[in-house]
């Protein structure tokens, strides 16, 4: 898969996060991930997937190949346009929901991927990115 290899899909229905999921999978399959690595991106994706369902009602997922000369990754790019996140610290704290739930999302997704970047207004929207890589053979 070239470093070119990207893609946007369209996050307004629960049924989107599952075609996250299977775009995600297939992806970071051809990008050669171990399944272990496979596992923790998609896990990553479905939760970041569910908050931009959950908390704005909709927004996106990019994901691009990356290239380096000594690795290859995989960077998703969630965006959307909904009430921001006013302390973006509390939020990265295991166990902190808004919406009744665990609190597992952000915090367990930048534990699963090797980089995760967050910007976020409020009234305005919040932008996550998050990227795995692995070293070339």
């Amino acid at each position: 898969m070239s470093g070119d290899a990207h893609g946007e899909i369209t996050i307004d229905k629960e049924i989107d996060i599952i075609v996250v999921r299977k775009t995600v999978r297939d992806a970071a399959a051809k990008l050669n991930f171990g399944i272990t690595d496979v596992t923790r991106i998609v896990t990553a994706a479905s939760e970041l997937a569910r908050n931009v369902f959950l908390y704005a009602g909709s927004g996106v997922m990019k994901w691009r190949a990356l290239n380096s000369s000594v690795a290859v990754g995989m960077e998703l790019t969630f965006i959307d346009h909904g009430p921001g996140i006013a302390d973006l610290e509390q939020v990265m704290h295991e166990g902190y929901s808004t919406s009744g739930g665990l609190g597992l999302g952000l915090p367990g997704s930048r534990r699963l991927m090797d980089e995760l970047e967050i910007t976020s207004q409020v009234g305005k929207g919040t932008t996550v990115i998050i990227k795995k890589w692995r070293r070339r053979y």
